[in-house]
């Protein structure tokens, strides 16, 4: 048993991983004869996982996901032209080490934002930073803190972590000056650190979309240089909910 003098010093030291572990890692080293420094290693190997948790679930949280999705949730079976091992080789993380970008095109409904918030945590849980926005979120933080002259602020929140996904282009037109947010986000994110949109709408459509043609065909210019494209087609995973609500149940909706 620990004694009190004990658990203050680890409570001090900030051990709790160790500490919480400790009284049952003194019976297996009674009971398995452990050496010093075989007891030693397990109880930081405790502390150490505990750590990595906590680190996990505050990065999760610092990435505004709008669903926790996984890629084990996913419906493979149901739009059969996404690749599976094109969507797991980009959650290894290689495209991040490479600087390159990502772009999910297809209809509403197909999967695109599961799956993108899916490849996000995967990330996550290899040691890597991210930030989940939509895109009318991402202008309306720069319409909003510009009036307050925080732009460099915001801009700063989207340039910091590892990979930046932006979902949803291609919802509805969106707010004018908007191209110039979106430019320079990609344009100083390029070939520094990673982005993945999702859009639903064809590329050809970004200028209606944004407002300004010239706007759109830089920023198309500069994020598809490096990126890796993935059309994804098929059915609707939420027509199908409508159409058999035992089976949407299972599968929530999807994007």
């Amino acid at each position: 048993m620990v004694n009190a003098p004990l658990s203050e010093a680890l409570k001090r030291l900030r051990l709790s991983g160790l500490a919480e572990s400790l009284d049952v890692r003194l019976q297996e080293a009674t009971a398995n004869r452990l050496e010093h420094l075989e007891f030693l290693e397990l109880i930081l190997q405790d502390e150490l996982a505990v750590r990595q948790q906590r680190l996990i679930a505050r990065r999760t949280k610092a990435a505004s996901f709008r669903d926790q999705k996984t890629l084990e949730d996913f419906d493979w079976d149901f739009n059969c032209s996404i690749r599976r091992k094109q969507v797991f080789d980009l959650a290894a993380g290689g495209f991040l080490r490479e600087r390159k970008d990502v772009l999910l095109v297809g209809p509403p409904g197909t999967g695109k934002s599961h799956l993108a918030q899916a490849i996000g945590l995967q990330l996550i849980h290899a040691g890597h930073t991210v930030l989940y926005r939509s895109i009318f979120d991402t202008v309306r933080d720069f319409l909003h803190d510009e009036a307050f002259d925080g732009h460099d602020k915001v801009m700063a929140k989207y340039l910091k972590p590892d990979l930046l996904i932006l979902d949803d282009m291609g919802m509805k037109h969106l707010p004018k000056r908007s191209g110039e947010y979106l430019f320079e986000i990609i344009m100083r994110r390029h070939e520094l650190r990673s982005m993945m949109m999702t859009s639903n709408r064809p590329l050809e459509d970004w200028g209606k979309l944004i407002g300004d043609v010239p706007a759109a065909t830089a920023i198309l210019d500069r994020f598809l240089q490096h990126a890796e494209v993935i059309q994804v087609t098929g059915k609707s995973y939420r027509l199908r909910r409508q159409a058999d609500p035992a089976k949407g149940k299972s599968k929530p909706t999807e994007k």
